[in-house]
Protein backbone atom coordinates (compact mmCIF):
# COMPACT_ATOMS: atom_id res chain seq x y z
CA UNK A 1 0.00 0.00 0.00
CA UNK A 2 1.47 3.42 -1.06
CA UNK A 3 1.41 6.40 1.65
CA UNK A 4 0.38 9.94 -0.26
CA UNK A 5 2.82 12.12 0.68
CA UNK A 6 1.31 15.31 2.84
CA UNK A 7 0.65 18.81 1.01
CA UNK A 8 3.19 20.83 2.32
CA UNK A 9 1.08 24.04 2.09
CA UNK A 10 -1.89 22.14 4.10
CA UNK A 11 0.57 21.90 6.76
CA UNK A 12 2.07 24.98 7.00
CA UNK A 13 -1.42 26.76 7.42
CA UNK A 14 -2.28 23.88 10.00
CA UNK A 15 1.07 25.11 12.03
CA UNK A 16 0.02 28.39 12.21
CA UNK A 17 -3.57 28.62 12.97
CA UNK A 18 -2.92 26.27 16.11
CA UNK A 19 -0.90 28.72 18.07
CA UNK A 20 -3.03 31.49 17.13
CA UNK A 21 -6.05 29.60 18.11
CA UNK A 22 -4.19 28.80 21.50
CA UNK A 23 -2.88 31.94 21.92
CA UNK A 24 -6.33 33.46 21.52
CA UNK A 25 -7.89 31.22 24.05
CA UNK A 26 -5.52 31.81 26.38
CA UNK A 27 -6.09 36.04 25.77
CA UNK A 28 -10.09 35.26 26.53
CA UNK A 29 -9.04 33.10 29.69
CA UNK A 30 -7.01 36.00 31.30
CA UNK A 31 -9.30 38.18 30.09
CA UNK A 32 -12.40 36.87 32.16
CA UNK A 33 -10.34 36.08 34.77
CA UNK A 34 -9.57 39.33 35.48
CA UNK A 35 -12.77 40.49 34.51
CA UNK A 36 -14.18 38.30 37.80
CA UNK A 37 -11.80 39.87 40.02
CA UNK A 38 -12.38 43.36 39.06
CA UNK A 39 -16.01 42.08 39.94
CA UNK A 40 -15.52 40.48 42.88
CA UNK A 41 -13.55 43.44 44.30
CA UNK A 42 -16.23 45.63 43.15
CA UNK A 43 -18.58 43.16 45.03
CA UNK A 44 -16.35 43.58 48.37
CA UNK A 45 -16.40 47.48 48.29
CA UNK A 46 -19.97 47.50 48.60
CA UNK A 47 -20.40 45.03 50.84
CA UNK A 48 -18.01 47.05 53.10
CA UNK A 49 -19.41 50.57 51.95
CA UNK A 50 -23.53 49.12 53.26
CA UNK A 51 -21.75 47.65 56.69
CA UNK A 52 -20.31 50.99 57.38
CA UNK A 53 -23.24 52.90 56.07
CA UNK A 54 -25.06 51.05 58.53
CA UNK A 55 -22.94 51.95 61.42
CA UNK A 56 -22.44 55.92 60.11
CA UNK A 57 -25.47 56.74 62.72
CA UNK A 58 -23.83 55.09 65.62
CA UNK A 59 -20.10 56.66 64.93
CA UNK A 60 -21.39 60.02 64.28
CA UNK A 61 -23.72 59.66 67.71
CA UNK A 62 -20.38 59.06 69.40
CA UNK A 63 -18.58 61.54 68.56
CA UNK A 64 -21.14 64.22 68.43
CA UNK A 65 -22.37 62.78 72.09
CA UNK A 66 -20.88 64.96 75.17
CA UNK A 67 -18.47 63.37 77.48
CA UNK A 68 -20.51 63.52 80.12
CA UNK A 69 -20.67 61.56 83.59
CA UNK A 70 -21.71 58.56 84.60
CA UNK A 71 -22.66 56.10 87.41
CA UNK A 72 -19.79 53.45 87.83
CA UNK A 73 -21.57 50.53 89.32
CA UNK A 74 -19.41 48.42 91.57
CA UNK A 75 -16.62 50.73 92.45
CA UNK A 76 -14.58 50.12 95.41
CA UNK A 77 -15.67 53.33 98.23
CA UNK A 78 -12.66 55.76 98.60
CA UNK A 79 -14.39 57.03 101.70
CA UNK A 80 -16.14 57.03 104.52
CA UNK A 81 -18.01 59.09 107.38
CA UNK A 82 -18.62 57.70 110.65
CA UNK A 83 -22.33 56.61 111.34
CA UNK A 84 -22.22 57.79 114.72
CA UNK A 85 -23.06 61.41 113.82
CA UNK A 86 -26.63 60.46 112.10
CA UNK A 87 -28.47 57.95 114.32
CA UNK A 88 -31.80 56.64 112.96
CA UNK A 89 -30.20 58.04 108.77
CA UNK A 90 -29.91 56.22 105.92
CA UNK A 91 -27.07 56.56 103.94
CA UNK A 92 -26.30 56.08 100.26
CA UNK A 93 -23.13 56.22 98.37
CA UNK A 94 -22.46 56.52 94.75
CA UNK A 95 -19.10 56.71 92.56
CA UNK A 96 -19.47 58.99 89.41
CA UNK A 97 -16.68 58.92 86.60
CA UNK A 98 -15.72 60.80 83.70
CA UNK A 99 -14.36 59.65 80.47
CA UNK A 100 -11.61 62.42 81.09
CA UNK A 101 -10.59 60.82 84.33
CA UNK A 102 -12.61 62.36 86.59
CA UNK A 103 -14.21 60.83 89.58
CA UNK A 104 -16.90 61.97 92.02
CA UNK A 105 -17.70 59.98 95.20
CA UNK A 106 -21.15 61.38 96.74
CA UNK A 107 -22.84 60.41 100.42
CA UNK A 108 -26.54 61.03 100.29
CA UNK A 109 -27.99 60.95 103.90
CA UNK A 110 -32.16 60.87 104.38
CA UNK A 111 -34.66 60.88 107.15
CA UNK A 112 -37.79 59.20 108.11
CA UNK A 113 -39.63 58.83 104.48
CA UNK A 114 -36.55 59.14 102.30
CA UNK A 115 -36.62 63.21 103.00
CA UNK A 116 -32.59 64.17 101.83
CA UNK A 117 -31.59 65.76 104.81
CA UNK A 118 -27.47 66.07 103.77
CA UNK A 119 -25.00 65.22 101.22
CA UNK A 120 -21.60 65.70 100.90
CA UNK A 121 -19.44 65.48 97.42
CA UNK A 122 -15.75 64.58 96.95
CA UNK A 123 -14.50 65.78 93.52
CA UNK A 124 -10.94 64.46 91.99
CA UNK A 125 -10.56 66.18 88.72
CA UNK A 126 -8.79 63.98 85.99
CA UNK A 127 -8.33 65.72 82.55
CA UNK A 128 -11.56 67.16 81.89
CA UNK A 129 -12.47 70.77 82.10
CA UNK A 130 -14.16 71.59 85.54
CA UNK A 131 -16.93 74.30 84.98
CA UNK A 132 -17.84 74.65 87.79
CA UNK A 133 -17.95 78.09 87.73
CA UNK A 134 -18.63 79.98 91.38
CA UNK A 135 -19.11 78.54 94.31
CA UNK A 136 -22.42 79.89 95.10
CA UNK A 137 -23.84 79.31 91.47
CA UNK A 138 -22.68 75.67 91.93
CA UNK A 139 -24.22 74.86 95.27
CA UNK A 140 -27.22 76.47 93.80
CA UNK A 141 -27.97 74.40 91.15
CA UNK A 142 -27.39 70.79 93.01
CA UNK A 143 -29.84 71.67 95.86
CA UNK A 144 -32.15 73.80 92.99
CA UNK A 145 -32.07 71.96 90.38
CA UNK A 146 -35.47 72.85 89.04
CA UNK A 147 -34.74 76.68 89.94
CA UNK A 148 -31.51 77.28 91.19
CA UNK A 149 -32.02 80.11 94.45
CA UNK A 150 -29.68 82.66 95.17
CA UNK A 151 -27.44 82.19 97.82
CA UNK A 152 -25.27 84.67 100.34
CA UNK A 153 -22.04 84.51 102.32
CA UNK A 154 -22.81 82.67 105.74
CA UNK A 155 -19.34 83.12 106.82
CA UNK A 156 -16.66 79.66 107.68
CA UNK A 157 -16.48 76.90 109.80
CA UNK A 158 -12.70 75.54 110.73
CA UNK A 159 -12.34 71.62 110.02
CA UNK A 160 -9.55 69.22 110.06
CA UNK A 161 -8.87 70.26 106.28
CA UNK A 162 -8.96 74.00 107.34
CA UNK A 163 -11.69 77.15 106.88
CA UNK A 164 -14.39 75.76 104.82
CA UNK A 165 -17.29 78.53 103.12
CA UNK A 166 -20.49 78.43 103.81
CA UNK A 167 -23.84 79.52 101.98
CA UNK A 168 -27.34 80.56 102.31
CA UNK A 169 -30.54 81.38 100.19
CA UNK A 170 -30.86 84.85 100.21
CA UNK A 171 -33.85 86.20 102.12
CA UNK A 172 -34.67 87.14 105.68
CA UNK A 173 -36.57 85.11 107.68
CA UNK A 174 -36.07 81.92 105.01
CA UNK A 175 -32.58 82.31 105.33
CA UNK A 176 -32.55 82.21 109.03
CA UNK A 177 -34.23 78.37 108.56
CA UNK A 178 -32.43 77.51 105.20
CA UNK A 179 -30.24 74.51 104.46
CA UNK A 180 -26.57 75.37 104.57
CA UNK A 181 -24.14 74.72 101.57
CA UNK A 182 -20.41 74.22 102.01
CA UNK A 183 -17.85 74.38 99.62
CA UNK A 184 -13.65 73.76 99.97
CA UNK A 185 -11.06 73.46 96.78
CA UNK A 186 -7.44 72.45 97.65
CA UNK A 187 -5.57 72.96 94.82
CA UNK A 188 -2.86 70.10 95.69
CA UNK A 189 -3.71 67.48 95.64
CA UNK A 190 -6.26 68.38 93.16
CA UNK A 191 -9.30 68.04 95.80
CA UNK A 192 -13.16 69.59 96.22
CA UNK A 193 -15.56 68.59 98.52
CA UNK A 194 -18.65 70.56 98.21
CA UNK A 195 -22.44 69.48 100.04
CA UNK A 196 -25.02 70.99 101.86
CA UNK A 197 -26.56 69.98 105.50
CA UNK A 198 -30.33 70.52 106.89
CA UNK A 199 -29.08 69.18 110.71
CA UNK A 200 -30.02 71.21 113.18
CA UNK A 201 -32.11 73.30 114.09
CA UNK A 202 -30.78 76.50 113.43
CA UNK A 203 -27.78 78.15 112.03
CA UNK A 204 -25.53 77.22 114.55
CA UNK A 205 -26.36 73.78 115.15
CA UNK A 206 -26.50 73.29 110.98
CA UNK A 207 -22.47 74.93 111.12
CA UNK A 208 -20.81 72.28 113.71
CA UNK A 209 -22.66 69.62 111.95
CA UNK A 210 -21.17 70.13 108.71
CA UNK A 211 -18.03 70.95 110.84
CA UNK A 212 -18.90 67.02 112.19
CA UNK A 213 -19.38 65.30 108.89
CA UNK A 214 -16.23 66.70 107.48
CA UNK A 215 -14.08 66.12 110.88
CA UNK A 216 -15.51 62.33 110.54
CA UNK A 217 -14.37 61.94 107.09
CA UNK A 218 -11.98 59.70 106.46
CA UNK A 219 -9.65 58.05 103.58
CA UNK A 220 -10.31 54.37 102.84
CA UNK A 221 -8.36 54.16 99.46
CA UNK A 222 -6.47 56.59 97.41
CA UNK A 223 -5.31 54.07 94.58
CA UNK A 224 -1.46 55.27 94.11
CA UNK A 225 -2.56 59.09 94.72
CA UNK A 226 0.44 59.69 97.53
CA UNK A 227 -0.74 62.88 97.39
CA UNK A 228 -4.34 62.19 98.57
CA UNK A 229 -3.05 59.95 101.38
CA UNK A 230 -0.77 63.08 102.91
CA UNK A 231 -3.50 65.24 102.87
CA UNK A 232 -5.48 62.91 104.68
CA UNK A 233 -2.69 61.92 107.10
CA UNK A 234 -1.99 65.46 108.15
CA UNK A 235 -5.80 66.34 108.43
CA UNK A 236 -6.44 63.51 111.18
CA UNK A 237 -3.70 65.56 113.31
CA UNK A 238 -5.91 68.67 112.64
CA UNK A 239 -9.34 66.75 113.46
CA UNK A 240 -10.92 67.67 116.83
CA UNK A 241 -13.71 65.40 119.02
CA UNK A 242 -17.82 65.15 117.45
CA UNK A 243 -20.18 64.60 119.66
CA UNK A 244 -22.26 61.57 118.85
CA UNK A 245 -25.39 63.95 118.32
CA UNK A 246 -23.68 65.04 115.11
CA UNK A 247 -23.65 68.73 117.22
CA UNK A 248 -20.40 69.40 118.37
CA UNK A 249 -19.22 72.11 121.15
CA UNK A 250 -17.21 74.10 118.36
CA UNK A 251 -15.98 77.67 119.72
CA UNK A 252 -17.21 80.49 117.86
CA UNK A 253 -14.98 83.71 116.89
CA UNK A 254 -15.71 87.22 114.85
CA UNK A 255 -14.64 84.51 111.41
CA UNK A 256 -16.20 81.52 112.34
CA UNK A 257 -19.73 82.81 114.37
CA UNK A 258 -22.90 81.60 113.44
CA UNK A 259 -23.29 84.32 110.33
CA UNK A 260 -21.54 86.53 108.54
CA UNK A 261 -18.68 88.30 109.74
CA UNK A 262 -20.05 92.18 110.97
CA UNK A 263 -17.33 94.71 111.30
CA UNK A 264 -17.98 98.22 112.78
CA UNK A 265 -17.33 101.33 111.29
CA UNK A 266 -16.67 102.43 107.76
CA UNK A 267 -14.06 101.04 105.44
Amino acid sequence: MHSFPADPANSYYTLSIRPALASFVDEVCGTLARLCAYLMTLALMAICGIALWHHLPDVVAMETSPKTWSQAGRTTPAFAVSHLIFPGKTETYEVFRHPEGGRKDVFYWSGTGGTPVAELEIYRPGDEIDQVGSAAGYLAARMDPAGPRELEAAGLIDSKFGAVTLFRRVGGAEASRSCLRFFKHIDEPKFRFSGWSCLGEDLPARRTAIGCILNRLILLTAGNDTKLTELFAHAEVRRSDCATSGVPALSADWVTGADNPHLRGAL
